[in-house]
Parts: structure tokens; sequence; C-alpha cells
């Protein structure tokens, strides 16, 4: 039977008897989370030659780098709902087709200008590929092996974080054709071409059992909150704070209370919000957002401390401080698998062990950096990279099938909307106060400022782990044992 003849299914239910043909979907949709994620951060590497070759100003590159993040992490949450009603193979696919183009957009872009706004675009595109990789699984895995699927989600979402990084550096280095940054772009069309055909092969179509109009007011509201809370995180700090960014930061508060209060109005008249309250009210899943939110702000904020005592400290390129992040790379995929299998057995006693290990890693490397001083060298880090790796792998891989285990059909795609933006969130959060420890530390010092800065930020990332076990009490002492 082809993809296209199967009906529309209900999420939590297995859209076939094939124990080959889930895979093969998920899959595909796993390939749209890679390219959306990578994205974030293989033009990071790419930056300096960007701002070379189309003679930007360094805040021209910071749009580059932030304008993808702002549209991708503001309309996350009605991308999901969009697969909700609209089908998410049907959003999968358009969201795939708006990123390819978009991509070839980049990277045959004349100026800063247009190459700012393809990047915009790209971001929307994201957007509405990713939050349906967590609605696919709800809906074709049956629920005794959904935790492989979600734990293989985990391993691609955090891998592509790292090899982003690694093949930014690979390909500007390589210089393909003499296309300098442009490759790093242009990479995605194959690879999106290929997704669109493999999507209308082997996804079939589904929606949530029921599906009211799009909650247009609730997500203008939504996203002109995010939109205040995001821009002033992803670029204040680089523009020196000013006053726009903090007038911005007060404001989130009243507009996510007029978002609170327009989705209450809504289930008051009988409509379907954008997101229902009583989602939120569910302990498990609003403990878990937060959980989500705190890893990923450490996770995200560690990798740009790195980068920057790996290139600024120790004097590495692009490729040399890529390769760097292999260590990290490998332990969190293999961890993270791991976590796949174990998980069954453990249940959520497994997410302590998880954020005990990240948070031992981050500790070590605060450490060894302290003590190192001007000596510290990458050898002398890799342990605490192992520990960080492998820790996350146990913690953020298992927490994402705790968090939606129990969510409604109808809410799947809401939840997997709320959850995506919560990574985003907690990803410029902690970007945003880590950046700040360590420039601030950076400040006034010699020889070997950059281990000192180093050590000083990871402080917020010990603090946070242990944020995230005192959360997790919370969540294990009221979530059931999730299934598969």
């Amino acid at each position: 039977m082809s993809p296209r003849s199967i009906p529309a299914t209900p999420a939590g239910a297995s859209a076939s008897t094939d124990g080959r043909y889930p895979w093969s979907a998920l899959a595909t949709a796993y390939t749209g989370v890679f390219m959306a994620i990578m994205d974030v951060f293989v033009v990071l590497v790419a930056a300096p030659a960007i701002q070379a070759d189309l003679r930007a100003s360094d805040a021209v590159v910071q749009f580059v780098l932030a304008g993808y993040q702002v549209t991708y992490a503001v309309t996350l949450v009605i991308g999901g709902r969009l697969g909700d009603r609209c089908g998410r193979r049907r959003i999968f696919r358009i969201g795939m087709v708006v990123f390819t183009l978009a991509s070839a957009g980049c990277g045959l872009a004349p100026s800063s200008g247009v190459l700012i706004g393809m990047r915009l675009v790209q971001g929307f595109g994201s957007a509405l590929m990713f939050p349906q990789s967590f609605s696919l699984i709800q809906a074709l895995v049956p629920a005794d092996r959904r935790a492989r699927a979600f734990g293989l989600l985990g391993a691609v979402i955090g891998s592509s974080t790292i090899i982003g990084q690694v093949l930014g550096g690979v390909l500007v280095e390589a210089d393909l054709a003499g296309l300098s940054w442009r490759p790093v772009f242009l990479i995605n069309v194959p690879i999106g071409l290929v997704s669109l055909w493999c999507a209308g092969k082997f996804v079939p179509e589904s929606r949530a059992p029921r599906s009211h109009r799009l909650d247009l007011r609730g997500a203008v509201v939504l996203a002109v909150a995010l939109t205040l809370l995001i821009v002033p995180l992803v670029q204040g700090r680089q523009l020196g704070w000013p006053a726009w960014s903090w007038l911005c930061l007060v404001a989130v508060v009243p507009a996510t209370a007029g978002f609170v209060r327009a989705q209450r109005a809504t289930v008051r008249a009988g409509g379907d919000p954008l997101v229902d309250p009583a989602l939120l009210g569910q302990r498990t899943f609003a403990v878990g957002v937060c959980l989500v939110l705190l890893s990923y702000a450490t996770q995200n904020s560690s990798f740009l401390v790195l980068s920057l005592t790996l290139q600024d400290g120790m004097g590495l390129g692009a490729l040399e401080s890529g390769l760097t992040y292999a260590p990290v790379a490998v332990c969190f995929l293999s961890a993270s698998l791991l976590a796949a299998r174990i998980f069954p057995r453990l249940g959520t006693a497994l997410l302590p062990i998880g954020a005990a290990v990240t948070g031992l890693g981050f500790a070590a490397g605060m450490v060894v950096a302290a003590v190192a001083g001007p000596g510290l060298s990458v050898w002398a880090l890799v342990p605490a990279l192992v520990l960080q790796g492998a820790g996350m792998g146990l913690f953020q891989t298992p927490l994402q099938n705790t968090v939606l285990a129990q969510v409604s059909a109808h809410h799947v795609g809401t939840a997997s909307g709320v959850v995506s933006t919560a990574q985003q969130v907690g990803g410029a959060v902690g970007v945003t106060i880590v950046g700040m420890l360590y420039f601030g530390a950076l400040r006034g010092t010699g020889s070997g400022g950059h281990a000192h800065a180093f050590a000083t930020s990871l402080t917020f990332n010990v603090v946070a782990t242990g944020a995230c076990l005192a959360l997790l009490f919370v969540l294990t002492s009221g979530a059931r044992r999730p299934t598969g």
C-alpha cells in the first residue's frame, strides 16, 4: 500500500503494522531535524569568511546568525499546530521546500541584505519541519517502541549541534570550487531534494483526532511575545545592551500575560487555542518544559565558551576547533543510543543519573581550566568533554520521552512545538548569561585570561545542572513510568 493511500491516523496510534515502515518515515523526518539544528551552528564557524567576502559589519554578521534563530524560535509552536490541523507530512514537505529554496538563496546571496532575508525565510522553513518529528513518533510508532524512536531523535538533535560546527570548519577550509563559505548553505539543496522525495514515498499523512481553525490571534500574540524575548537575548550583548533591548525584555511580561488571557478566552468561547492552558497545567509537562529549557541553556552556552576558548584563547583554526567536538559527539551519540535501550527498564530513574554526569563534566572542566590557567590545552579538557557528552545523551534523550509520554493525542503537535521552543529559548538564555560571565571575566586579564573566563562561565552550567536535579525530584515523583 502506498503511503498516500494510508488514511489519516490519530497521534498515539500506529499508522502501519509493518515494523520496518515507521523507521523509513522517521529517518526522513530526522533528516529535517538534523538540517534545521545544524544550520544554527554551522554558520558560527563560517561567520568570519562571510564577513570578509561580503565586507559586512559586525552588526550585519550578528543578524545573519540571529535572524535564523529568531524566526525559527518564534514560529515553532505555530508549525506544530499546523501539522496537527493540515497534516504532518504536508507541513513537513512545505517546510522542506521553503528551507531548501532559502538555503539556495543564502548560498547564492550577492549581498549581506539578501543573505539576512534568506536566513529569516530559512528559519521559518525549519519551524515547519522540526515539530513534525515529535508528532510522527507519537502517530506512527507503537508505544512499546517509542523510547527507541525518541532515543534516536535525541541523538540526532545532540549530534547535529556538534557536527554542524565540524562540517562548517571542513567546508570553509576546503573552499570548494573557490566558493568559500557558500557550500555551507548549498549543501542543503541536494539533501533537501532527496528528503522531499523520501517524504512523499515513506511518510504517511496523519492529523490530530480533532482540530479546529488555527488560533490566529493567539499565534500573533505569541509571536510578538517570543520576538520581544528572543531578539534582545541574541543581540543584546553584542550591541552593548542598548535601551531598546531592556524595554523589549520588560515588555515580555505583559505580552505573555496577554497571550495567556487570549488562550483562556478562546477556551471559554469554545474555540481551539494555540496552546491549551490545560496542557501547561499538567505538572509533568510543565516541569519537563522547564527541564528542557535549563538543559539546552547549559548545552548551547558550553559550546559557545568552548569555541571562544579554543579559537581566541588557544589560537586554533576553524577546522581544529570543530574537530575538538568529536569526543563530545561520539559520547553523546553513544549515550543517547544506550539511553534508548535502558530507559524502558529504568524509567525516569535514568534522568538524575544523566544530569549528575553532565554536572560532573561541567565541574571537571571548570576545575581543569582554573588550575591550568595559561597552560590549558585541548587534551586536558577531553575527559571533561567526554563526561559532558555522555551525561547530555543520558539526560536529554529520555527527558523528551518523559515530557511527551503523557500528552494527549489532541495536544501532541502543540506540545512538540512548545518543547522545541523551550530548546531555543533555553539556548538563547544560556548563551546570554554565560556570554556575560565569560566576557566580564575576560576584561582586564592578561595571559591565561581565556582559561579564567572559561572556568568562571561554567559556574552557570554547574548551578543550572543542580537546578535540573532539584526539578527532577518534582518530575519523577509525579510522572508514571513511560511505556516503551
